[in-house]
């Protein structure tokens, strides 16, 4: 029970992280008008929402469905909505060059695509996810090389450990019965945290969002 109420606090901090920075976005959008600023408020949304779906999920399993039976099906379905938020973030900060630009960081790029189980549709969409935010971490560091902003290190700093909860949410399901999940959410919170701090320079600033990052 000590689980649930964690996980459920978790998941509605997730929520109300996501959506703050969602607004702050959306407030940086109408004073720039980037387009970037537009697809990270749209990313930021899905990824909080996906927190409050995850948060009716194990809610309606403690107290509407059989425990013993959980409905999986609502999980995957917050998992997939922060899926599509994950695409947006890395359309922002990669639209460039999708793949890193070099190639050995590219072959290991794709190394993912051969860790993926198709024996679980949430797997396969952890996975998506995890490719996502890696391939999007690795092209801010290589932006940060090149253009030395400070934000550039927040940005990949959060995609980075948004992939590392990922992997430790599909590692949850080896051992479902640890508490990877609660680790899995408190640092995808974490990660939300580290890009809550450029996107709040925006909207104070009224400057145009940097592109490249």
């Amino acid at each position: 029970m000590e689980v649930f109420f964690l996980e459920s606090i978790l998941n509605l901090v997730g929520f109300a992280v996501g959506i703050i920075i969602g607004i702050l976005s959306y407030i940086g959008f109408r004073n720039t008008g980037s387009p970037t600023l537009f697809r990270l408020t749209l990313a930021f949304f899905s990824i909080g929402i996906g927190f409050m779906i995850m948060w009716l999920g194990i809610t309606l399993d403690a107290y509407v469905f059989d425990p013993k039976e959980p409905q999986r099906w609502i999980q995957t379905i917050g998992i997939a909505v922060q899926t599509l938020g994950y695409f947006f973030i890395a359309f922002s900060h990669t639209i460039k060059s999708f793949f890193p630009r070099s190639n050995y960081l590219r072959s290991v790029g794709i190394l993912p695509l051969f860790l993926i189980s198709f024996t679980s549709i949430e797997n396969v969409i952890r996975s998506i996810s995890f490719i996502l935010l890696a391939y999007g971490a690795i092209e801010t560091m290589m932006s940060y090389f090149e253009s030395r902003r400070k934000t550039a290190i927040f940005v990949a700093a959060g995609l980075a450990l948004l992939g590392f909860g990922e992997f430790l949410g599909w590692y949850y399901f080896v051992f479902p019965q640890s508490i990877l999940n609660i680790v899995s959410i408190s640092i995808k919170i974490t990660g939300l945290g580290l890009l809550f701090i450029p996107v709040t320079k925006v909207p104070l600033t009224k400057i145009k969002f940097d592109e490249n990052l």
